[in-house]
């Protein structure tokens, strides 16, 4: 929570609508973004919330009496305001979402130049407290001019992956009515993909539930949709599709603690002598891939200010989270959910071999528990009682992020949340189920202890 206003966040600004996100508010941040951040020209979006809209007017009115032009994108995706921003050169870009929280939230994704982030300590605690002070710098009166970036979107994905390279597969697009059915439906007729859609149609009523396929309950439809008929695999997006998630052919679903690993793969196949950055709470399956085919592997703290800044300090060709952020070189270093499903489809066509054969090797080597949640009274207590009482046991203990704990045949992660009292924890071995499965059953009653 931020120190004078509720919704602003360690990374972006959320909340709930309208008792702590509104208009008001809205328009004072752009007002507070135009002082900190001093832009000419800033590019605006929303998603499919009901909310999306109104906000983004009010924002446009705080950036136009700051003198700041607008370029109005619309219903957008949060990887085309950053596609935008620095593919047109634009001093910055706001996009307005609330990415996969309930209904009734929304909030605010905002970079500078080339799409550099902006989150607590590049800006985004100024810009809290300027719009909490009121105490406006600049005047005047911008423009405001709406532009459809659709087709060169959809020309700037398929300059990464070609259309050529992807055959005539069966696939599944499960868009939860978020916005990426409106992306879709721009990209797909370059494709010669036979694709089943599913909830296309973008609605920010959410009647299916929030878009947010990391929930068992929100994958349910696409996995029994997915049995019903044959698919090559199955891809699903959240609200405002910077996050993608796989499925099989069977309809399993596959972490995307593996799906970092099979785009690794697929883009050092292209040139291996590149840098691989992978967040520390799921390691050993990366890290063999990325070693094996001759690439660097990097380490970074997990979120996307970090990666993306880490990236560019190594001039790293992809980043991925666990968590299903996966981030390009080719895409400003910032996350896209619309080019690993290019990548896949094109792995899949190429290799002759099933979505759920590429990746069954290294599930089967390095099982893994997924996040598990825990609420807990003190976040940082159990933190340090974990640590004494494994590090005695002889496990090498590493704090890049959190506290990660590794043993000749296991390891795990245990992270505090942000934003609330819940530890994350994450374990993973070398090809033991059963070990894997004690092991999380044996440090959830430590956590709890």
């Amino acid at each position: 929570m931020g120190k004078y206003l509720a919704a602003f966040k360690a990374y972006d600004i959320r909340g709930k609508v309208p008792t702590e996100l509104n208009d008001d508010l809205a328009y004072r941040i752009g007002r507070a973004y135009a002082d900190e951040v001093k832009p000419k020209t800033v590019c605006v979006g929303y998603d499919i919330r009901l909310s999306g809209p109104q906000l983004c007017e009010a924002l446009a009115r705080g950036l136009n009496d700051a003198g700041v032009d607008v370029v109005e994108l619309g219903m957008v995706g949060t990887e085309m305001v950053y596609f935008a921003t620095a593919f047109y050169g634009y001093d910055g870009g706001v996009m307005i979402t609330a990415s996969h929280n309930p209904a009734e939230y929304n909030g605010l994704k905002m970079v500078r130049a080339e799409s550099r982030p902006i989150s607590g300590d590049t800006g985004l605690d100024e810009i809290e407290l300027r719009a909490y002070e009121q105490k406006w710098e600049k005047t005047g009166a911008g423009t405001r001019t709406p532009k459809n970036v659709y087709a060169d979107f959809v020309t700037h994905l398929l300059g990464i992956v070609s259309a050529s390279e992807i055959k005539p597969l069966n696939v599944l697009c499960d868009a939860g009515n978020g916005a990426s059915g409106v992306a879709l439906d721009a990209l797909l007729p370059s494709l010669a993909l036979n694709v089943t859609r599913r909830l296309f149609e973008p609605d920010g009523n959410f009647p299916f539930g929030v878009p947010n396929p990391i929930l068992e309950a929100q994958r349910a439809g696409t996995i029994r949709d997915l049995k019903v008929s044959h698919h090559d695999f199955g891809v699903a997006w959240d609200g405002d599709y910077d996050r993608c998630f796989f499925f099989d052919e069977d309809g399993n679903f596959i972490e995307g603690y593996y799906i970092v690993g099979l785009l690794a793969k697929a883009i050092l196949g292209d040139d291996s002598k590149n840098k691989i950055v992978y967040d520390p709470r799921l390691t050993w399956n990366t890290l063999e891939i990325v070693e094996n085919l001759g690439g660097d592997p990097v380490i970074c703290k997990s979120g996307h200010t970090f990666i993306k800044e880490k990236m560019r300090a190594v001039d790293a060709i992809y980043g991925g989270e666990m968590s299903a952020h996966h981030y390009f070189k080719q895409h400003w270093y910032c996350d896209s959910g619309m080019i690993p499903f290019l990548l896949v489809a094109r792995l899949v066509s190429q290799s002759g071999r099933s979505l759920g054969n590429l990746v069954g090797e290294m599930i089967s080597k390095y099982p893994c528990s997924g996040e598990i949640n825990t609420h807990v009274s003190d976040v940082g207590a159990t933190l340090t009682r974990v640590e004494e009482h494994y590090a005695s046991k002889g496990g090498k203990v590493d704090k890049i992020d959190g506290l990660s704990i590794e043993f000749d045949t296991w390891r795990f992660n245990l992270r505090g949340s942000n934003t609330e009292p819940v530890i994350r924890l994450n374990v993973e071995t070398r090809g033991d189920v059963a070990l894997m499965n004690a092991k999380t059953k044996e440090l959830l009653q430590e956590i709890k202890a």
